[in-house]
């Protein structure tokens, strides 16, 4: 099972099939809304180094100092942008007024990119971040350079189940968004390090990640988790116009069947955007930029350098 699908199951304690149910809308095509007088923004931003703006996007339950190291890999060449979701690792959460989550962040990444003019930014997902860029860059193509989503894809339930779809994935996603909202502040914690003990390899990045936890808001996950798992932006993503680079986890693939399968499952995910690669992080877990950051930053490297010139080169494949 490809990790980041993996993760969102172990991080709940409930790995049932998916079930039927209503899924979530968030493909929006009209301009963002301003938000109501006093509500902050769906995230907190810290802006360090100088050149082409990118942008950067964490995961589920996690800071914006997951993108420390790459940061100052970048920040001489890229004015980084680095995001800290609304309710996540101390922010305090979103007035989302009935909204969804993930609809709010993306409407309000559209408009700080408007906001601050930034000339189709680079932006840069891991796990629920490459989400959110993946449904930017579908309903605002125009506002956004190259996609780099780092074992985030536009359909989370199809990593395990190629004929998984919104309706489904419904029943299991409110049950996990239902069994988040139960969660003290000690309890998802918990949760978080069980899960994470398992996304990356050093015991000290799980204590590091699993202390966002504590101070995250449950809930906000749960809503999160719920509306990656009940929207299905595959068939969205054609309308992309920037060339999209997926990079996927693919340590727990120990032999060549395997691995193969988990490629076709990731290719599935983007074969609808007109310009795509798809590269395995073959001695990586989830969190590609703490187990594997030199083959993630060459990867990147390689993809952006092809970008300016060729949109299908081919970007460098990690070996055992």
């Amino acid at each position: 099972m490809p990790s980041v699908f993996r993760r969102c199951l172990m991080s709940s304690g409930l790995a049932a099939a998916l079930c039927a149910g209503p899924g979530t809308d968030l493909l929006a095509q009209s301009a963002p809304a301003a938000p109501a007088p006093g509500q902050p923004p769906a995230f907190h931003v810290t802006k360090v180094g100088h050149g082409r703006p990118m942008i950067l996007i964490p995961g589920l339950l996690s800071s914006g100092d997951v993108w420390q190291d790459t940061v100052e890999r970048f920040k001489t060449r890229y004015e980084c942008h680095v995001l800290t979701l609304a309710g996540f690792a101390g922010q305090p959460p979103a007035a989302l007024a009935g909204r969804p989550f993930l609809e709010t962040v993306g409407r309000d990444l559209v408009r700080y990119i408007v906001a601050e003019g930034l000339d189709r930014p680079i932006v840069v997902g891991h796990s629920l971040g490459g989400f959110v860029a993946f449904a930017v860059a579908a309903t605002h193509p125009d506002a956004v350079g190259p996609i780099i989503a780092v074992d985030g894809v536009p359909f989370l339930p199809a990593l395990m189940d190629p004929a998984a779809d919104a309706k489904r994935a419904a029943v299991q996603a409110a049950q996990l968004r239902d069994f988040y909202a139960t969660l003290t502040p000690a309890q998802l914690v918990v949760q978080s390090r069980m899960s994470l003990s398992s996304m990356m390899k050093a015991p000290s990045a799980v204590e590091r990640a699993a202390a966002w936890s504590e101070t995250s808001d449950a809930r906000t996950a749960g809503l999160a988790v719920y509306e990656m798992m009940t929207t299905d932006l595959r068939p969205a993503v054609a309308a992309i116009r920037t060339p999209v680079l997926l990079i996927g986890a693919a340590e727990f693939a120990k032999d060549a069947e395997t691995l193969a399968r988990v490629r076709a499952a990731y290719e599935q995910q983007v074969a609808a955007v007109p310009s795509h690669r798809v590269v395995l992080a073959e001695d990586s877990r989830h969190f590609v930029m703490w187990d594997a950051p030199d083959f993630l930053w060459r990867t990147m490297d390689a993809f952006l350098a092809a970008s300016d010139v060729d949109p299908v080169a081919t970007a460098p494949r990690q070996g055992r």
